[in-house]
């Protein structure tokens, strides 16, 4: 079983570490993106929630906080 073409990678990237989400159910309290276990059925788990949870029970708030990679300038010699 090839397990690269199990993974949603666009799925991935939508709901990084850091997403603050709300619950469809429960508009209006706010979670973080713990992180996402492509392996995981649900794969998105929430910081300070035991259970982990599927894309469509999710509505994604802001992606303010999410940690990316920085690139710094550095001089290059010719």
């Amino acid at each position: 079983m090839n397990t690269e073409l199990a993974i949603d990678w666009d799925e991935m990237f939508e709901y990084l570490p850091g997403t603050t989400v709300e619950l469809k159910n429960q508009p209006g309290v706010l979670h973080q993106i713990d992180c996402y276990e492509p392996m995981m059925v649900p794969p998105i788990w929430l910081a300070n929630d035991p259970r982990p949870r599927y894309p469509h029970e999710l509505q994604i708030v802001s992606r303010q906080a999410v940690s990316v990679c920085s690139l710094e300038q550095e001089p290059v010699s010719v």
